[in-house]
């Protein structure tokens, strides 16, 4: 996800529209959690996972046609980027978070996923020598100890599986923090919405052999209008919708204002855990929750602040 912004200030109604592009598309993102446990409980994980890229490239496909041109300037470098994110951002990411969801909670997977900017700022720093900061080593110890708290909950009152599914789900942030990283140079030169586009359609391909591996067990008779919505906005909602809107407001907004969204996704990911799976409210996922939340926070504010040193500098 960038935080690419114009050095133009918006309007008062852009910046309103801006804003609410900016909380729906980070709250989309945030719904992914709670909906792939509703949707693993009823579709075997590799032909969701071919659901949700197919609808997901289907409803990218006109605003990656109008970018179309675009296409025949993509290096070859560009291309291997690109089918890196199908295999980690598209087919490791669907796989793990699927599988993990199982097993783990709804608020489980919540509060794992948070995790995922402190992974990615760790990574970078290892993988990209990115520099180290108080605000980025903090917000890694952070989501370690957050996700101590909620592990050791769980040894306490749920089973082993449980156990595996939370590592799954991290194993998911890891792939996302792989994505996100891929396309840190990908998205200066080509349109992000195009990427994603690409990233979907390039994966099909990929989960199709795997897909009628599973076919004799998919049931979809047995879908009641719950089960296909969920399948459905698993796609269209938290892949495209979600991509087209979080970078539509970034491309808009100030860098500062881009991070401060970052906290959203979280939220959303376990108000709707509640909401949608009916799960018991427990102490120890609000404190471990609050403990990560604190270090997307800390993330956030050093997003803002680089924001606002590369202006200055600029």
């Amino acid at each position: 996800m960038s935080n690419g912004s114009d050095d133009t200030a918006p309007s008062s109604p852009s910046r309103s529209l801006t804003i609410a592009r900016l909380f729906a598309g980070m709250a989309m993102f945030g719904s992914a959690t709670p909906v792939s446990k509703i949707v693993t409980q009823a579709a075997p994980v590799f032909i969701a996972s071919l659901l949700r890229v197919g609808l997901g490239a289907l409803f990218l496909a006109p605003p990656a046609y109008v970018k179309r041109a675009h296409i025949s300037d993509i290096s070859i470098g560009d291309w291997i980027r690109i089918g890196l994110i199908a295999v980690f951002g598209m087919v490791g990411f669907s796989a793990f978070m699927l599988y993990g969801m199982r097993l783990a909670s709804g608020v489980t997977g919540a509060i794992v996923m948070s995790t995922t900017p402190a992974v990615t700022a760790a990574a970078s720093m290892i993988f990209l020598g990115d520099q180290a900061s108080w605000r980025k080593l903090t917000a890694i110890a952070l989501a370690v100890l957050g996700v101590l708290i909620l592990q050791l909950g769980a040894s306490l009152n749920e089973t082993e599986g449980a156990l595996l599914g939370g590592a799954l789900v991290f194993a998911a942030v890891c792939c996302e923090s792989t994505y996100t990283l891929l396309g840190k140079t990908l998205t200066k030169s080509i349109d992000p919405v195009l990427v994603t586009f690409l990233a979907s359609a390039l994966s099909i391909p990929l989960f199709v052999p795997l897909a009628l591996w599973q076919w004799p067990n998919f049931t979809p008779q047995d879908f009641d209008a719950g089960v296909w919505s969920a399948l459905i906005w698993y796609g269209v909602g938290t892949l495209a919708l979600g991509s087209w809107l979080w970078y539509a407001g970034v491309q808009k907004a100030e860098g500062s204002t881009a991070a401060a969204f970052m906290g959203v996704m979280p939220v959303s990911a376990l108000v709707l855990s509640y909401m949608l799976l009916g799960e018991a409210f427990r102490w120890v996922h609000l404190a471990g929750f609050a403990v990560v939340f604190a270090g997307v926070l800390l993330m956030s504010w050093e997003h803002a602040s680089m924001s606002e040193g590369g202006a200055e500098e600029g």
